[in-house]
């Protein structure tokens, strides 16, 4: 049996809550940073079986803390605020294996 199917594993929250409960997803933000994201990743050819995955979820739990993703298995959190961001943490952590320190919750 295996130990694990990817190197890493890249989890983006996309729930949006319409019960103003809690702020979510930063007004779509996330879902624009999912799919570059995941664009990036498969253009630096790093996205696929046994290297890295992108994925979208749901609630990871931390709105408060702006859009977030999670890396496992790192179990290394993250926010970001725009594009740059979110390539830092591909190339960076899910290429090079490095945590982007600035960008941890």
């Amino acid at each position: 049996m295996e130990e694990g199917f990817y190197q890493r594993h890249m989890f983006i929250c996309l729930n949006h809550r319409d019960n103003g409960e809690q702020a979510c997803n930063n007004s779509g933000l996330a879902d624009e940073m999912f799919h570059l994201a995941k664009k990036h990743a498969k253009s630096l050819g790093i996205h696929g079986d046994h290297q890295v995955r992108v994925n979208r979820c749901g609630c990871l739990g931390r709105c408060q803390e702006g859009p977030v993703a999670v890396v496992y298995p790192d179990a290394i959190w993250y926010t970001f605020v725009d594009g740059d961001d979110v390539r830092e943490i591909v190339e960076s952590h899910l290429r090079d294996g490095v945590p982007v320190d600035r960008l941890r919750i």
